[in-house]
C-alpha cells in the first residue's frame, strides 16, 4: 500500500502563502503490472493496457511531480490551478495486437472525442459554433478568445492546407520519412492570449511487415496533458486520426506511440486519481471499427466510426464518472 507524502506537497503550496491542500485519503494500492497488463492478486490480467497505463502514470505522478509555482490556469472560483507534474516519456500501444488506451476507471466520453477530432482536421476548423452545432460540443467554449473560437487548431491545419499535404504525400510516396503534421507554426507564439494546441506534432510512418501487410504507424507529440480529465481522450483522438488515415492509404493500423513533454494532475483532481487508484478495471478488448463502405478520409462521419468491445455500461454502474473541476 502506498501513501501519497501530502506533507512534502503541502509545504510548497504553504511557502507559497496557499491554503493547506486537504485530501479525503492519501493511501491507495500499488499498480501490479505483467506483461503489459495490470494483474490481480492472482496474477490475472485486469483491464485494458490504457488502464495499466493510466495508474501507472498517475502512481509516478503523485509520489515524484513536482508543483508548479506559477500556473496560468486558475479555477472557476478564481484560485490558482497548480498541478503536479513529471516531465518526458512516451506509451506505447499495438493496435494490431488489440491494445488500447481506452480505460475502464471511469467512463470516456469516445463519441464527442471523434467530434472534436473531425472538426479539427476534416473541418479544419476552431469556430466554436460549429462545433456546437454539427457535433453538439460545447466543452471548449470556456477557452473563447473573445471571436467564438479557440485561436488556432484546426485554423493551422486550414492555413497551412496540413490535411491535404499529408494525404497526398503519402499516396504519392508512403514511403517517405517526413510525413508530419505539426500544428504548432512559430507565428502562433505572437499570440500569447490564444490556446496552444497541446497535441501538437503527428508523424507517420509506413512498415512493409513480415506477416506481407503494410502498417501504418503513428506517433503523436504532446506538449501538455492535463492526465485525468483528458490524457486518455487525446490518446484516443489520435488512434482514431491513425486508423481513418490508414484506412484512406488502404493500410492497417499499426503502433501508436503518445509522447509527453509534460504530464500532470491538478491538485482537485488528486482524491479523483486517489480514487481511480483504488478502483478495479473491467477486462475488455476496445476495437475502432470504421464503416467498410467508407475508404476517403474526408468521407467519414461520427457514425461511421465506433468502439466495439468497450462496455461502457457495464463501466458506469462499477467505476462511476468522476467531477474534475477545470483550469482554465
Amino acid at each position: 500500500m502506498k501513501n501519497l507524502n501530502l506533507e512534502r506537497i503541502n509545504l510548497r503550496k504553504l511557502e507559497l502563502g496557499e491554503k493547506e491542500l486537504v485530501l479525503k485519503r492519501t493511501d491507495y494500492p500499488e499498480p501490479i503490472v505483467k506483461d503489459g497488463y495490470l494483474v490481480d492478486s492472482n496474477g490475472e490480467r485486469i483491464g485494458t493496457k490504457g488502464d495499466m497505463y493510466a495508474k501507472v502514470m498517475m502512481d509516478k505522478i503523485m509520489q515524484d511531480g513536482a508543483m508548479d509555482l506559477h500556473p496560468r490556469p486558475h479555477y472557476e472560483d478564481g484560485e490558482p490551478a497548480h498541478t503536479l507534474s513529471i516531465n518526458g516519456g512516451a506509451l506505447e500501444y499495438d493496435l494490431s495486437k488489440g491494445e488500447s488506451p481506452l480505460q475502464t476507471l471511469r467512463p470516456i466520453a469516445v463519441k464527442y472525442s471523434i467530434s472534436e477530432l473531425l472538426w479539427i482536421y476534416q473541418d479544419a476548423s476552431n469556430d466554436l459554433d460549429l462545433l456546437a452545432s454539427k457535433y453538439g460540443v460545447n466543452w471548449w467554449d470556456q477557452w473563447d478568445v473573445g471571436d467564438r473560437t479557440i485561436g488556432f487548431y484546426g485554423a493551422s491545419v486550414k492555413k497551412y492546407d496540413l490535411m491535404n499535404k499529408l494525404l497526398t504525400k503519402m499516396e504519392k510516396n508512403p514511403d517517405g520519412r517526413d510525413n508530419i503534421i505539426n500544428l504548432l507554426q512559430e507565428e502562433l507564439f505572437e499570440y500569447p492570449y490564444r490556446l496552444k494546441p497541446c497535441a501538437y506534432l503527428t508523424t507517420f510512418n509506413v512498415r512493409h511487415d513480415w506477416d506481407g501487410k503494410d502498417y501504418l504507424d503513428m506517433s503523436l507529440k504532446q506538449r501538455s496533458s492535463d492526465f485525468a480529465t483528458a490524457g486518455c481522450i487525446n490518446q484516443m483522438q489520435y488512434v482514431i486520426l491513425q486508423c481513418l488515415v490508414a484506412r484512406h492509404l488502404g493500410m492497417e493500423p499499426g503502433k501508436f506511440t503518445w509522447q509527453y513533454d509534460n504530464v500532470q494532475l491538478y491538485d482537485r483532481h488528486l482524491d479523483q486519481a486517489i480514487e481511480m487508484m483504488w478502483r478495479e478495471p473491467i477486462t475488455c478488448n476496445p476495437k475502432v471499427i470504421i464503416n467498410p463502405e467508407k475508404t476517403n478520409f474526408y468521407d467519414m462521419e461520427v457514425s461511421d466510426i465506433k468502439i466495439e468491445g468497450y462496455p461502457r455500461e457495464l463501466i458506469k454502474t462499477k467505476n462511476p464518472q468522476l467531477k474534475f473541476p477545470l483550469g482554465i
